[in-house]
């Protein structure tokens, strides 16, 4: 098996923390259960009111309560995709020159020398 060469890992290149991802997934589901409470207090005050038109208002409060709840689970349940497809490198075309070792001894590693003195 032919080993890949070694990459260092970036911090900008970092995936978003699971926290992070679960807290956005949280806040956007609230956000919609808040549409569809928002949707049956609409409707509700139509009714109420008697309002024109009502049997044009009544499916699209109804539809909204009926979707939005759907489609907010889906969403929370849902993760961001993935960076790469797992067969991204198959199908690339292979080098010839031989690929340096995964993992370097601490000797061997290029390393950057920043001196404070002038």
């Amino acid at each position: 098996m032919k080993r890949q060469a070694y990459q260092p890992i970036l911090i900008t290149d970092a995936a978003r923390s699971q926290d992070d991802q679960l807290t956005s997934r949280q806040r956007r589901y609230v956000v919609m259960m808040g549409v569809r409470v928002a949707c049956v207090i609409v409707g509700a005050i139509l009714v109420g009111a008697q309002a024109p038109m009502l049997w044009l208002w009544l499916p699209l409060c109804g539809l909204g309560m009926v979707l939005i709840p759907w489609l907010a689970v889906l969403l929370a349940n849902d993760r961001p995709p993935k960076e790469k497809h797992r067969l991204a490198n198959r199908f690339q075309p292979r080098r010839t020159d031989p690929a340096p070792p995964m993992s370097l001894a601490a000797e061997e590693r290029p390393h950057k020398v920043i001196d404070a003195e002038p």
